[in-house]
């Protein structure tokens, strides 16, 4: 693996980096989206995506250019980027997509890659094989070899300064991908796409798109760049980059607007079902849905219905990349996350999923950030949570310790009087001002939060065996009071006045 990417910022498994692409002489800050450009029918000028869209990075099939004659001389004589007239930076597919569809295609990898370079691609790809989801195991591996020696070959192959992907397949099982993201980061190879990604996207499957990533992230180490193939969907985005993913590569703009379908952070809606636009990008401030569907294919002189959803489409799709950059400057990534996730079922499904691996998010989340709103049960599963009750093992206790959700008694026979706080636990008061602290909780704590803290309660407990403690507790729920060890006290403070 070359040294192309460094990383500037991180808030749980998302990160903004740098990505040198050097033979376009350029560096694309990351989350990135990558517009995928049709080079037959360009429903949006490449070279528009650059100047209004702020698109630093495109994607576009070598397989498509190398089989249509009418475009194949001209991207060779012209080089790639005076062809689709486009300063950025330019990654090519191999025809992958066309295998998966077809069953077949008539390349190799070092015929295509060998294509890539001779066009001037800047990031070129060899020809995996994208297995499915569900697909037996049997297949996997066998289609898991075949890309491996595909990555070979890349390897081996002449590409000067041109970067390489190296795609990490594995169906859906979560061995293959970790054992193909090992694989492919001890190659030399430079940017690692998680693949056949599509139909668990194209179906919502969040929940087992996330199992993938962190999958495959935990073969490729911290350090490698990740492209989540066929990911666009404004709604997805910060789950995605929570998980760990880099860039995206979005069709979603063109073909969706092609379908009349219109989209937002919280799903996707029809154009003939809208009255109001809920935004306020260019197309939507100065047209109607009304507008749109009596334009229809456009009169030959403007723009076409189809054209103009696929620009808010892009235009929605850049502002949430843009949010999630800052919320990751911001410390507050996984917020949004919750936020996005309160607008589809299966979006919630992808956060519970990616909580199941908060130790490993726990490994890249900054220490310290802004204030953590607790806004939902999941915030108690979160990676600072987690921290904190680890770290109470290094607190010195004295022999006799109430713990309370109250102000501390004027008049008490204990030695010390910590504050007790859900979701987090008990702390002293020397870090209540210390992050995640400091966090905004509502006053009426659920159930998940009291669980926690009472877990906290008991870390602190496990790890002090001769201290005495005491617990004051607001009503506390049964299940919160079970998590606590017998020989812990307890003091219901409602009761008490």
């Amino acid at each position: 693996m070359r040294d192309h990417f460094e990383i500037r910022d991180h808030d749980a498994a998302g990160r903004i980096g740098r990505l040198e692409v050097p033979r376009a002489d350029v560096t694309v800050e990351t989350p990135a989206l990558l517009p995928v450009v049709n080079p037959n029918v360009l429903t949006i000028e490449p070279s528009r995506l650059e100047s209004e869209f702020g698109a630093e990075m495109l994607i576009t099939n070598s397989y498509i250019i190398r089989s249509t004659d009418r475009i194949r001389d001209r991207a060779v004589d012209e080089g790639l980027h005076d062809f689709l007239d486009f300063d950025g930076a330019i990654m090519t597919d191999s025809g992958s997509f066309q295998l998966a569809e077809y069953g077949d295609i008539d390349v190799t990898t070092e015929e295509i890659i060998e294509f890539q370079r001779r066009i001037g691609s800047d990031v070129a790809t060899p020809v995996d094989v994208p297995t499915p989801p569900d697909a037996d195991r049997e297949r996997a591996e066998r289609e898991l070899a075949t890309t491996k020696r595909a990555l070979a070959d890349a390897e081996a192959a002449e590409t000067g300064e041109m970067l390489v992907n190296a795609p990490v397949q594995g169906s859906t099982y979560a061995d293959l991908r970790e054992e193909a993201g090992r694989h492919a980061a001890g190659t030399g190879l430079d940017v690692f796409p998680v693949g056949a990604m599509v139909p668990l996207l194209n179906s919502y499957r969040y929940a087992e798109t996330v199992e993938a990533v962190r999958a495959a992230k935990r073969g490729l180490g911290p350090g490698a760049p990740v492209h989540l193939f066929g990911a666009g969907h404004p709604m997805m985005l910060a789950l995605a980059v929570a998980a760990g993913c880099d860039l995206f590569d979005s069709a979603a703009y063109a073909l969706m607007a092609r379908d009349g379908r219109y989209l937002t952070v919280s799903g996707t809606e029809h154009l003939e079902d809208l009255d109001y636009f809920p935004c306020s990008c260019p197309v939507c401030a100065e047209h109607t849905p009304a507008d749109l569907r009596e334009l229809g294919e456009g009169d030959g002189d403007g723009p076409s219905a189809e054209r103009l959803l696929a620009e808010h489409n892009l235009h929605v799709t850049f502002e949430e990349l843009r949010r999630v950059k800052e919320a990751i400057r911001s410390g507050n990534l996984l917020e949004l996350v919750d936020r996005r996730a309160r607008g589809h079922p299966a979006m919630l499904d992808g956060y519970r999923a990616l909580l199941d691996h908060a130790d490993e998010l726990e490994r890249t989340d900054p220490g310290s950030k802004d204030a953590f709103f607790h806004t939902s049960h999941e915030a108690t599963r979160r990676p600072e949570v987690g921290r904190h009750r680890d770290r109470l093992a290094r607190l010195t206790t004295p022999e006799a310790l109430l713990l309370t959700e109250s102000k501390a008694p004027s008049d008490h026979d204990y030695d010390a009087v910590w504050r007790v706080k859900p979701p987090f636990g008990p702390y002293p008061p020397a870090l209540s001002e210390t992050y995640p602290l400091t966090a905004e909780v509502p006053e009426r704590t659920d159930d998940a939060a009291q669980v926690a803290a009472a877990e906290g309660v008991a870390a602190l407990a496990s790890a002090n065996p001769e201290t005495d403690l005491t617990v004051g507790h607001d009503a506390w729920c049964d299940r919160a009071l079970d998590r606590l060890p017998d020989r812990v006290e307890t003091e219901n403070l409602r009761t008490l006045g």
